[in-house]
């Protein structure tokens, strides 16, 4: 077997290690059925299968069949980009409220991508906003802080 690639086999690698480090910790939940779960169980179950991806992924890039990749330069402002955006968004959820900071969470990290477009971005984050009043706020009824909190409502 040929490490053919690179960048599919390190990142089944990534997967591999994260789901069976969340599986391994969700162990120390209980587990309940699938009837009636415990903490543990959905964590633990998504690790398996994301460490199972990971392997698939992994053993995909030693196929003769695979496409040779090489790595490229791991890319730190993208990184911080990202990070930053989701780091400000928990920094202002609680002031901002739910709509506004999912919003500017989307356009922030768009900035990351190359090909970055106002439109798209816009788009994207007024969807996200209706995707997490649908599922989160009429759908699962959590509550959060909805508008900002200067505004009073």
């Amino acid at each position: 077997m040929q490490l053919r690639n690179k960048e599919d086999f390190w990142s089944g690698i990534m997967f591999l290690a994260i789901g069976t480090g969340f599986a391994l910790g969700a162990t120390s939940y209980s587990m309940g059925t699938a009837a009636r779960m415990g903490p543990g169980y959905f964590p633990f179950w998504l690790g398996v299968l994301l460490a199972l991806l990971g392997a698939i992924v992994a053993l995909g890039a030693l196929s003769p069949k695979a496409e040779e990749t090489e790595i490229g330069k791991f890319d730190w402002k993208i990184a911080a980009i990202v990070v930053g955006s989701v780091a400000l968004a928990g920094v202002l959820l609680s002031s901002l409220g739910i709509y506004l900071t999912v919003f500017l969470l989307v356009v922030g990290s768009s900035f990351a991508s190359h090909e970055f477009s106002w439109t798209v971005s816009i788009i994207t984050g007024l969807f996200l906003v209706l995707f997490v009043w649908l599922a989160f706020i009429k759908g699962l009824g959590l509550i959060f802080p909805l508008w900002p909190s200067f505004l009073g409502m």
